[in-house]
């Protein structure tokens, strides 16, 4: 799957006319290796110990890369950090987001799928995109 992403991200580089660099190389790597949702300045963070050159501007750039090529996706959960997720082609999930510690946790459940079907289809709508947060408190700080 990685290796899919890396393609893909060059191909689409490639067709814009932006080369490939190092420090993209090393973003990317970075990026596709976290498993979770990771604002600019965490992934800023994660790179500067070991790669002290590459600066925010040039992570906040190619994470927006990343998005235009479909290989991330942007998702902002109200408190005005945008964070980026990695984007699989047909696959969906949605997301409880803790109010109180900020944790994100990402859930697939067809019931409420078919439920978004049924009801967009009564009212004669075809839906193209959507997504689900619920916001709340988590087991952890509920406890």
């Amino acid at each position: 799957m990685k290796h899919a992403k890396k393609n893909k991200f060059r191909q689409y580089i490639a067709k814009k006319g932006l080369k490939s660099t190092r420090q993209r190389d090393v973003i990317l790597d970075s990026f596709l290796s976290s498993d979770r949702h990771i604002s600019i300045e965490e992934l800023y963070l994660k790179l500067r110990s070991k790669h002290p050159s590459i600066g925010y501007a040039t992570v906040y750039r190619t994470l927006k890369l990343f998005a235009e090529s479909g290989i991330a996706r942007e998702i902002q959960f109200g408190d005005g950090q945008t964070r980026y997720e990695h984007a699989n082609e047909g696959e969906h999930h949605d997301h409880l987001v803790c109010t109180r510690c900020g944790t994100i946790i990402e859930f697939e459940n067809e019931t409420i799928e078919n439920l978004q079907q049924e009801v967009a289809s009564s009212h004669g709508f075809v839906i193209e995109n959507h997504k689900l947060e619920l916001y709340g408190v988590c087991a952890k700080c509920k406890s």
